[in-house]
């Protein structure tokens, strides 16, 4: 049984066109235009406190792509896609990073920094009693919903993805010198279209109902 409604709606179309795609045409690539969609869909992710703990690593070395592969269960995905993105966070959020903020607040908004200094005193107090394994699942949550963002764009735009969490985080860290930027890997997407040798190109999407899904209290 079905249990999904049919509802012609755009934003509802594009999500049921989407779908994990398991293997991409290698001959197609993605638009400079379209890239730039993305990357900025990806900019004007939702963060907590606005912060933005993470870097958007776009892979574009095949020869890295490679390396990859053997650390990602082998998935063809990682050197056939058009783009391959990881999706890393930020090892630790301080005092700096509120600052930071604080004055591109400043500035975006033309608002004395002075007069957002209470403001910031609560983030840096809130953030400083977080313990540092909590606040790492914390940025690592932060990459999720970026996430989020990119596979509804690219749905959007008509282009496929893969979220892939079947991937060695240290090795990524390793290979890409992640550590040394302060950062480590949470998710990789693979970004790009859909090969028509794909066998679960045309399988239907399997949901529960919206019954079982949504309690309202």
């Amino acid at each position: 049984m079905n249990t999904q409604e049919k509802i012609a709606h755009p934003l509802i179309e594009s999500l049921q066109w989407r779908y994990a795609t398991k293997k991409f045409d290698a001959t197609k690539k993605i638009s400079e235009e379209d890239l730039e969609l993305l990357k900025t869909a990806l900019q004007l992710s939702a963060s907590s406190y606005g912060l933005q703990p993470y870097k958007f690593i776009f892979i574009e070395n095949p020869e890295v792509r490679k390396q990859l592969q053997p650390h990602s269960w082998g998935q063809s995905q990682i050197v056939e896609a058009s783009h391959l993105l990881v999706l890393a966070n930020q090892l630790e959020v301080g005092d700096a990073d509120v600052d930071a903020f604080l004055n591109l607040t400043s500035k975006t908004r033309n608002i004395p920094v002075e007069n957002l200094a209470p403001y910031g005193t609560f983030m840096k107090t809130n953030i400083s009693q977080v313990p540092a394994e909590a606040k790492a699942f914390w940025n690592a949550k932060q990459a999720y919903i970026a996430l989020g963002f990119l596979l509804t764009s690219a749905a959007e735009l008509k282009i496929d993805t893969c979220p892939i969490e079947g991937f060695e985080p240290e090795a990524y860290d390793r290979i890409l010198n992640l550590k040394e930027l302060g950062l480590t890997s949470a998710v990789v997407a693979a970004i790009g279209y859909r090969s028509a040798e794909d066998p679960t190109l045309n399988l239907p999407k399997v949901r529960k109902s919206k019954n079982e899904l949504f309690i309202t209290i």
